[in-house]
């Protein structure tokens, strides 16, 4: 009996841990350097899952009549994938993205980002963003967590460099 008891309280504490891993304010861990101002605020932030809201202002404007360029809204659902995943080396690998609606300029645009598969280091990432009620953008981000930031990876073997400049 006292053996089944210890087995329990094993369970209990496992389950205390994820209840309190669960629960443990997330800090974010990447991109800490980001202007908001240009790539959205976050609103909400919690594993696997952020909420960014981007105020759009003049230097967005793509002409006159006030269209906000699209690469904003893009930088903003990057930044919201980035955040969702939130380790330190996350990097883009590659997206699958589409621009419904167009956004103007004063719009609020708010981005929801969900990571919807995790495998390894691979996190594929759900974004879609609004204006009020009205979807604008949906895209899957893919991503990569490497053991090292992308700048300081070194991607060729000696060997290979030296085989490539001798050619």
């Amino acid at each position: 009996m006292a053996k089944k008891r210890k087995e329990t309280m094993i369970d209990d504490e496992l389950e205390l841990d994820e209840y309190r891993e669960e629960n443990e304010p997330v800090i974010i861990s990447t991109h800490k350097r980001i202007n908001q101002n240009l790539n959205g605020e976050v609103i909400k932030l919690e594993r696997g899952y952020v909420e960014v809201r981007l105020e759009t202002i003049s230097e967005m404007l793509a002409d006159d009549v006030g269209l906000i360029h699209g690469g904003f809204i893009f930088c903003a659902a990057d930044y919201a994938a980035m955040l969702a995943v939130n380790e330190p080396n996350v990097v883009l690998v590659g997206s699958d993205c589409q621009f419904l609606s167009p956004v103007k300029f004063h719009d609020v645009v708010n981005v929801v980002a969900r990571v919807r598969h995790k495998e390894g280091r691979k996190r594929n990432i759900h974004v879609q963003a609004f204006v009020l009620d009205i979807k604008v953008f949906e895209g899957e981000f893919k991503t990569v967590i490497t053991e090292r930031h992308v700048l300081k990876l070194k991607l060729l073997d000696e060997t290979d460099e030296e085989d490539s400049s001798s050619r």
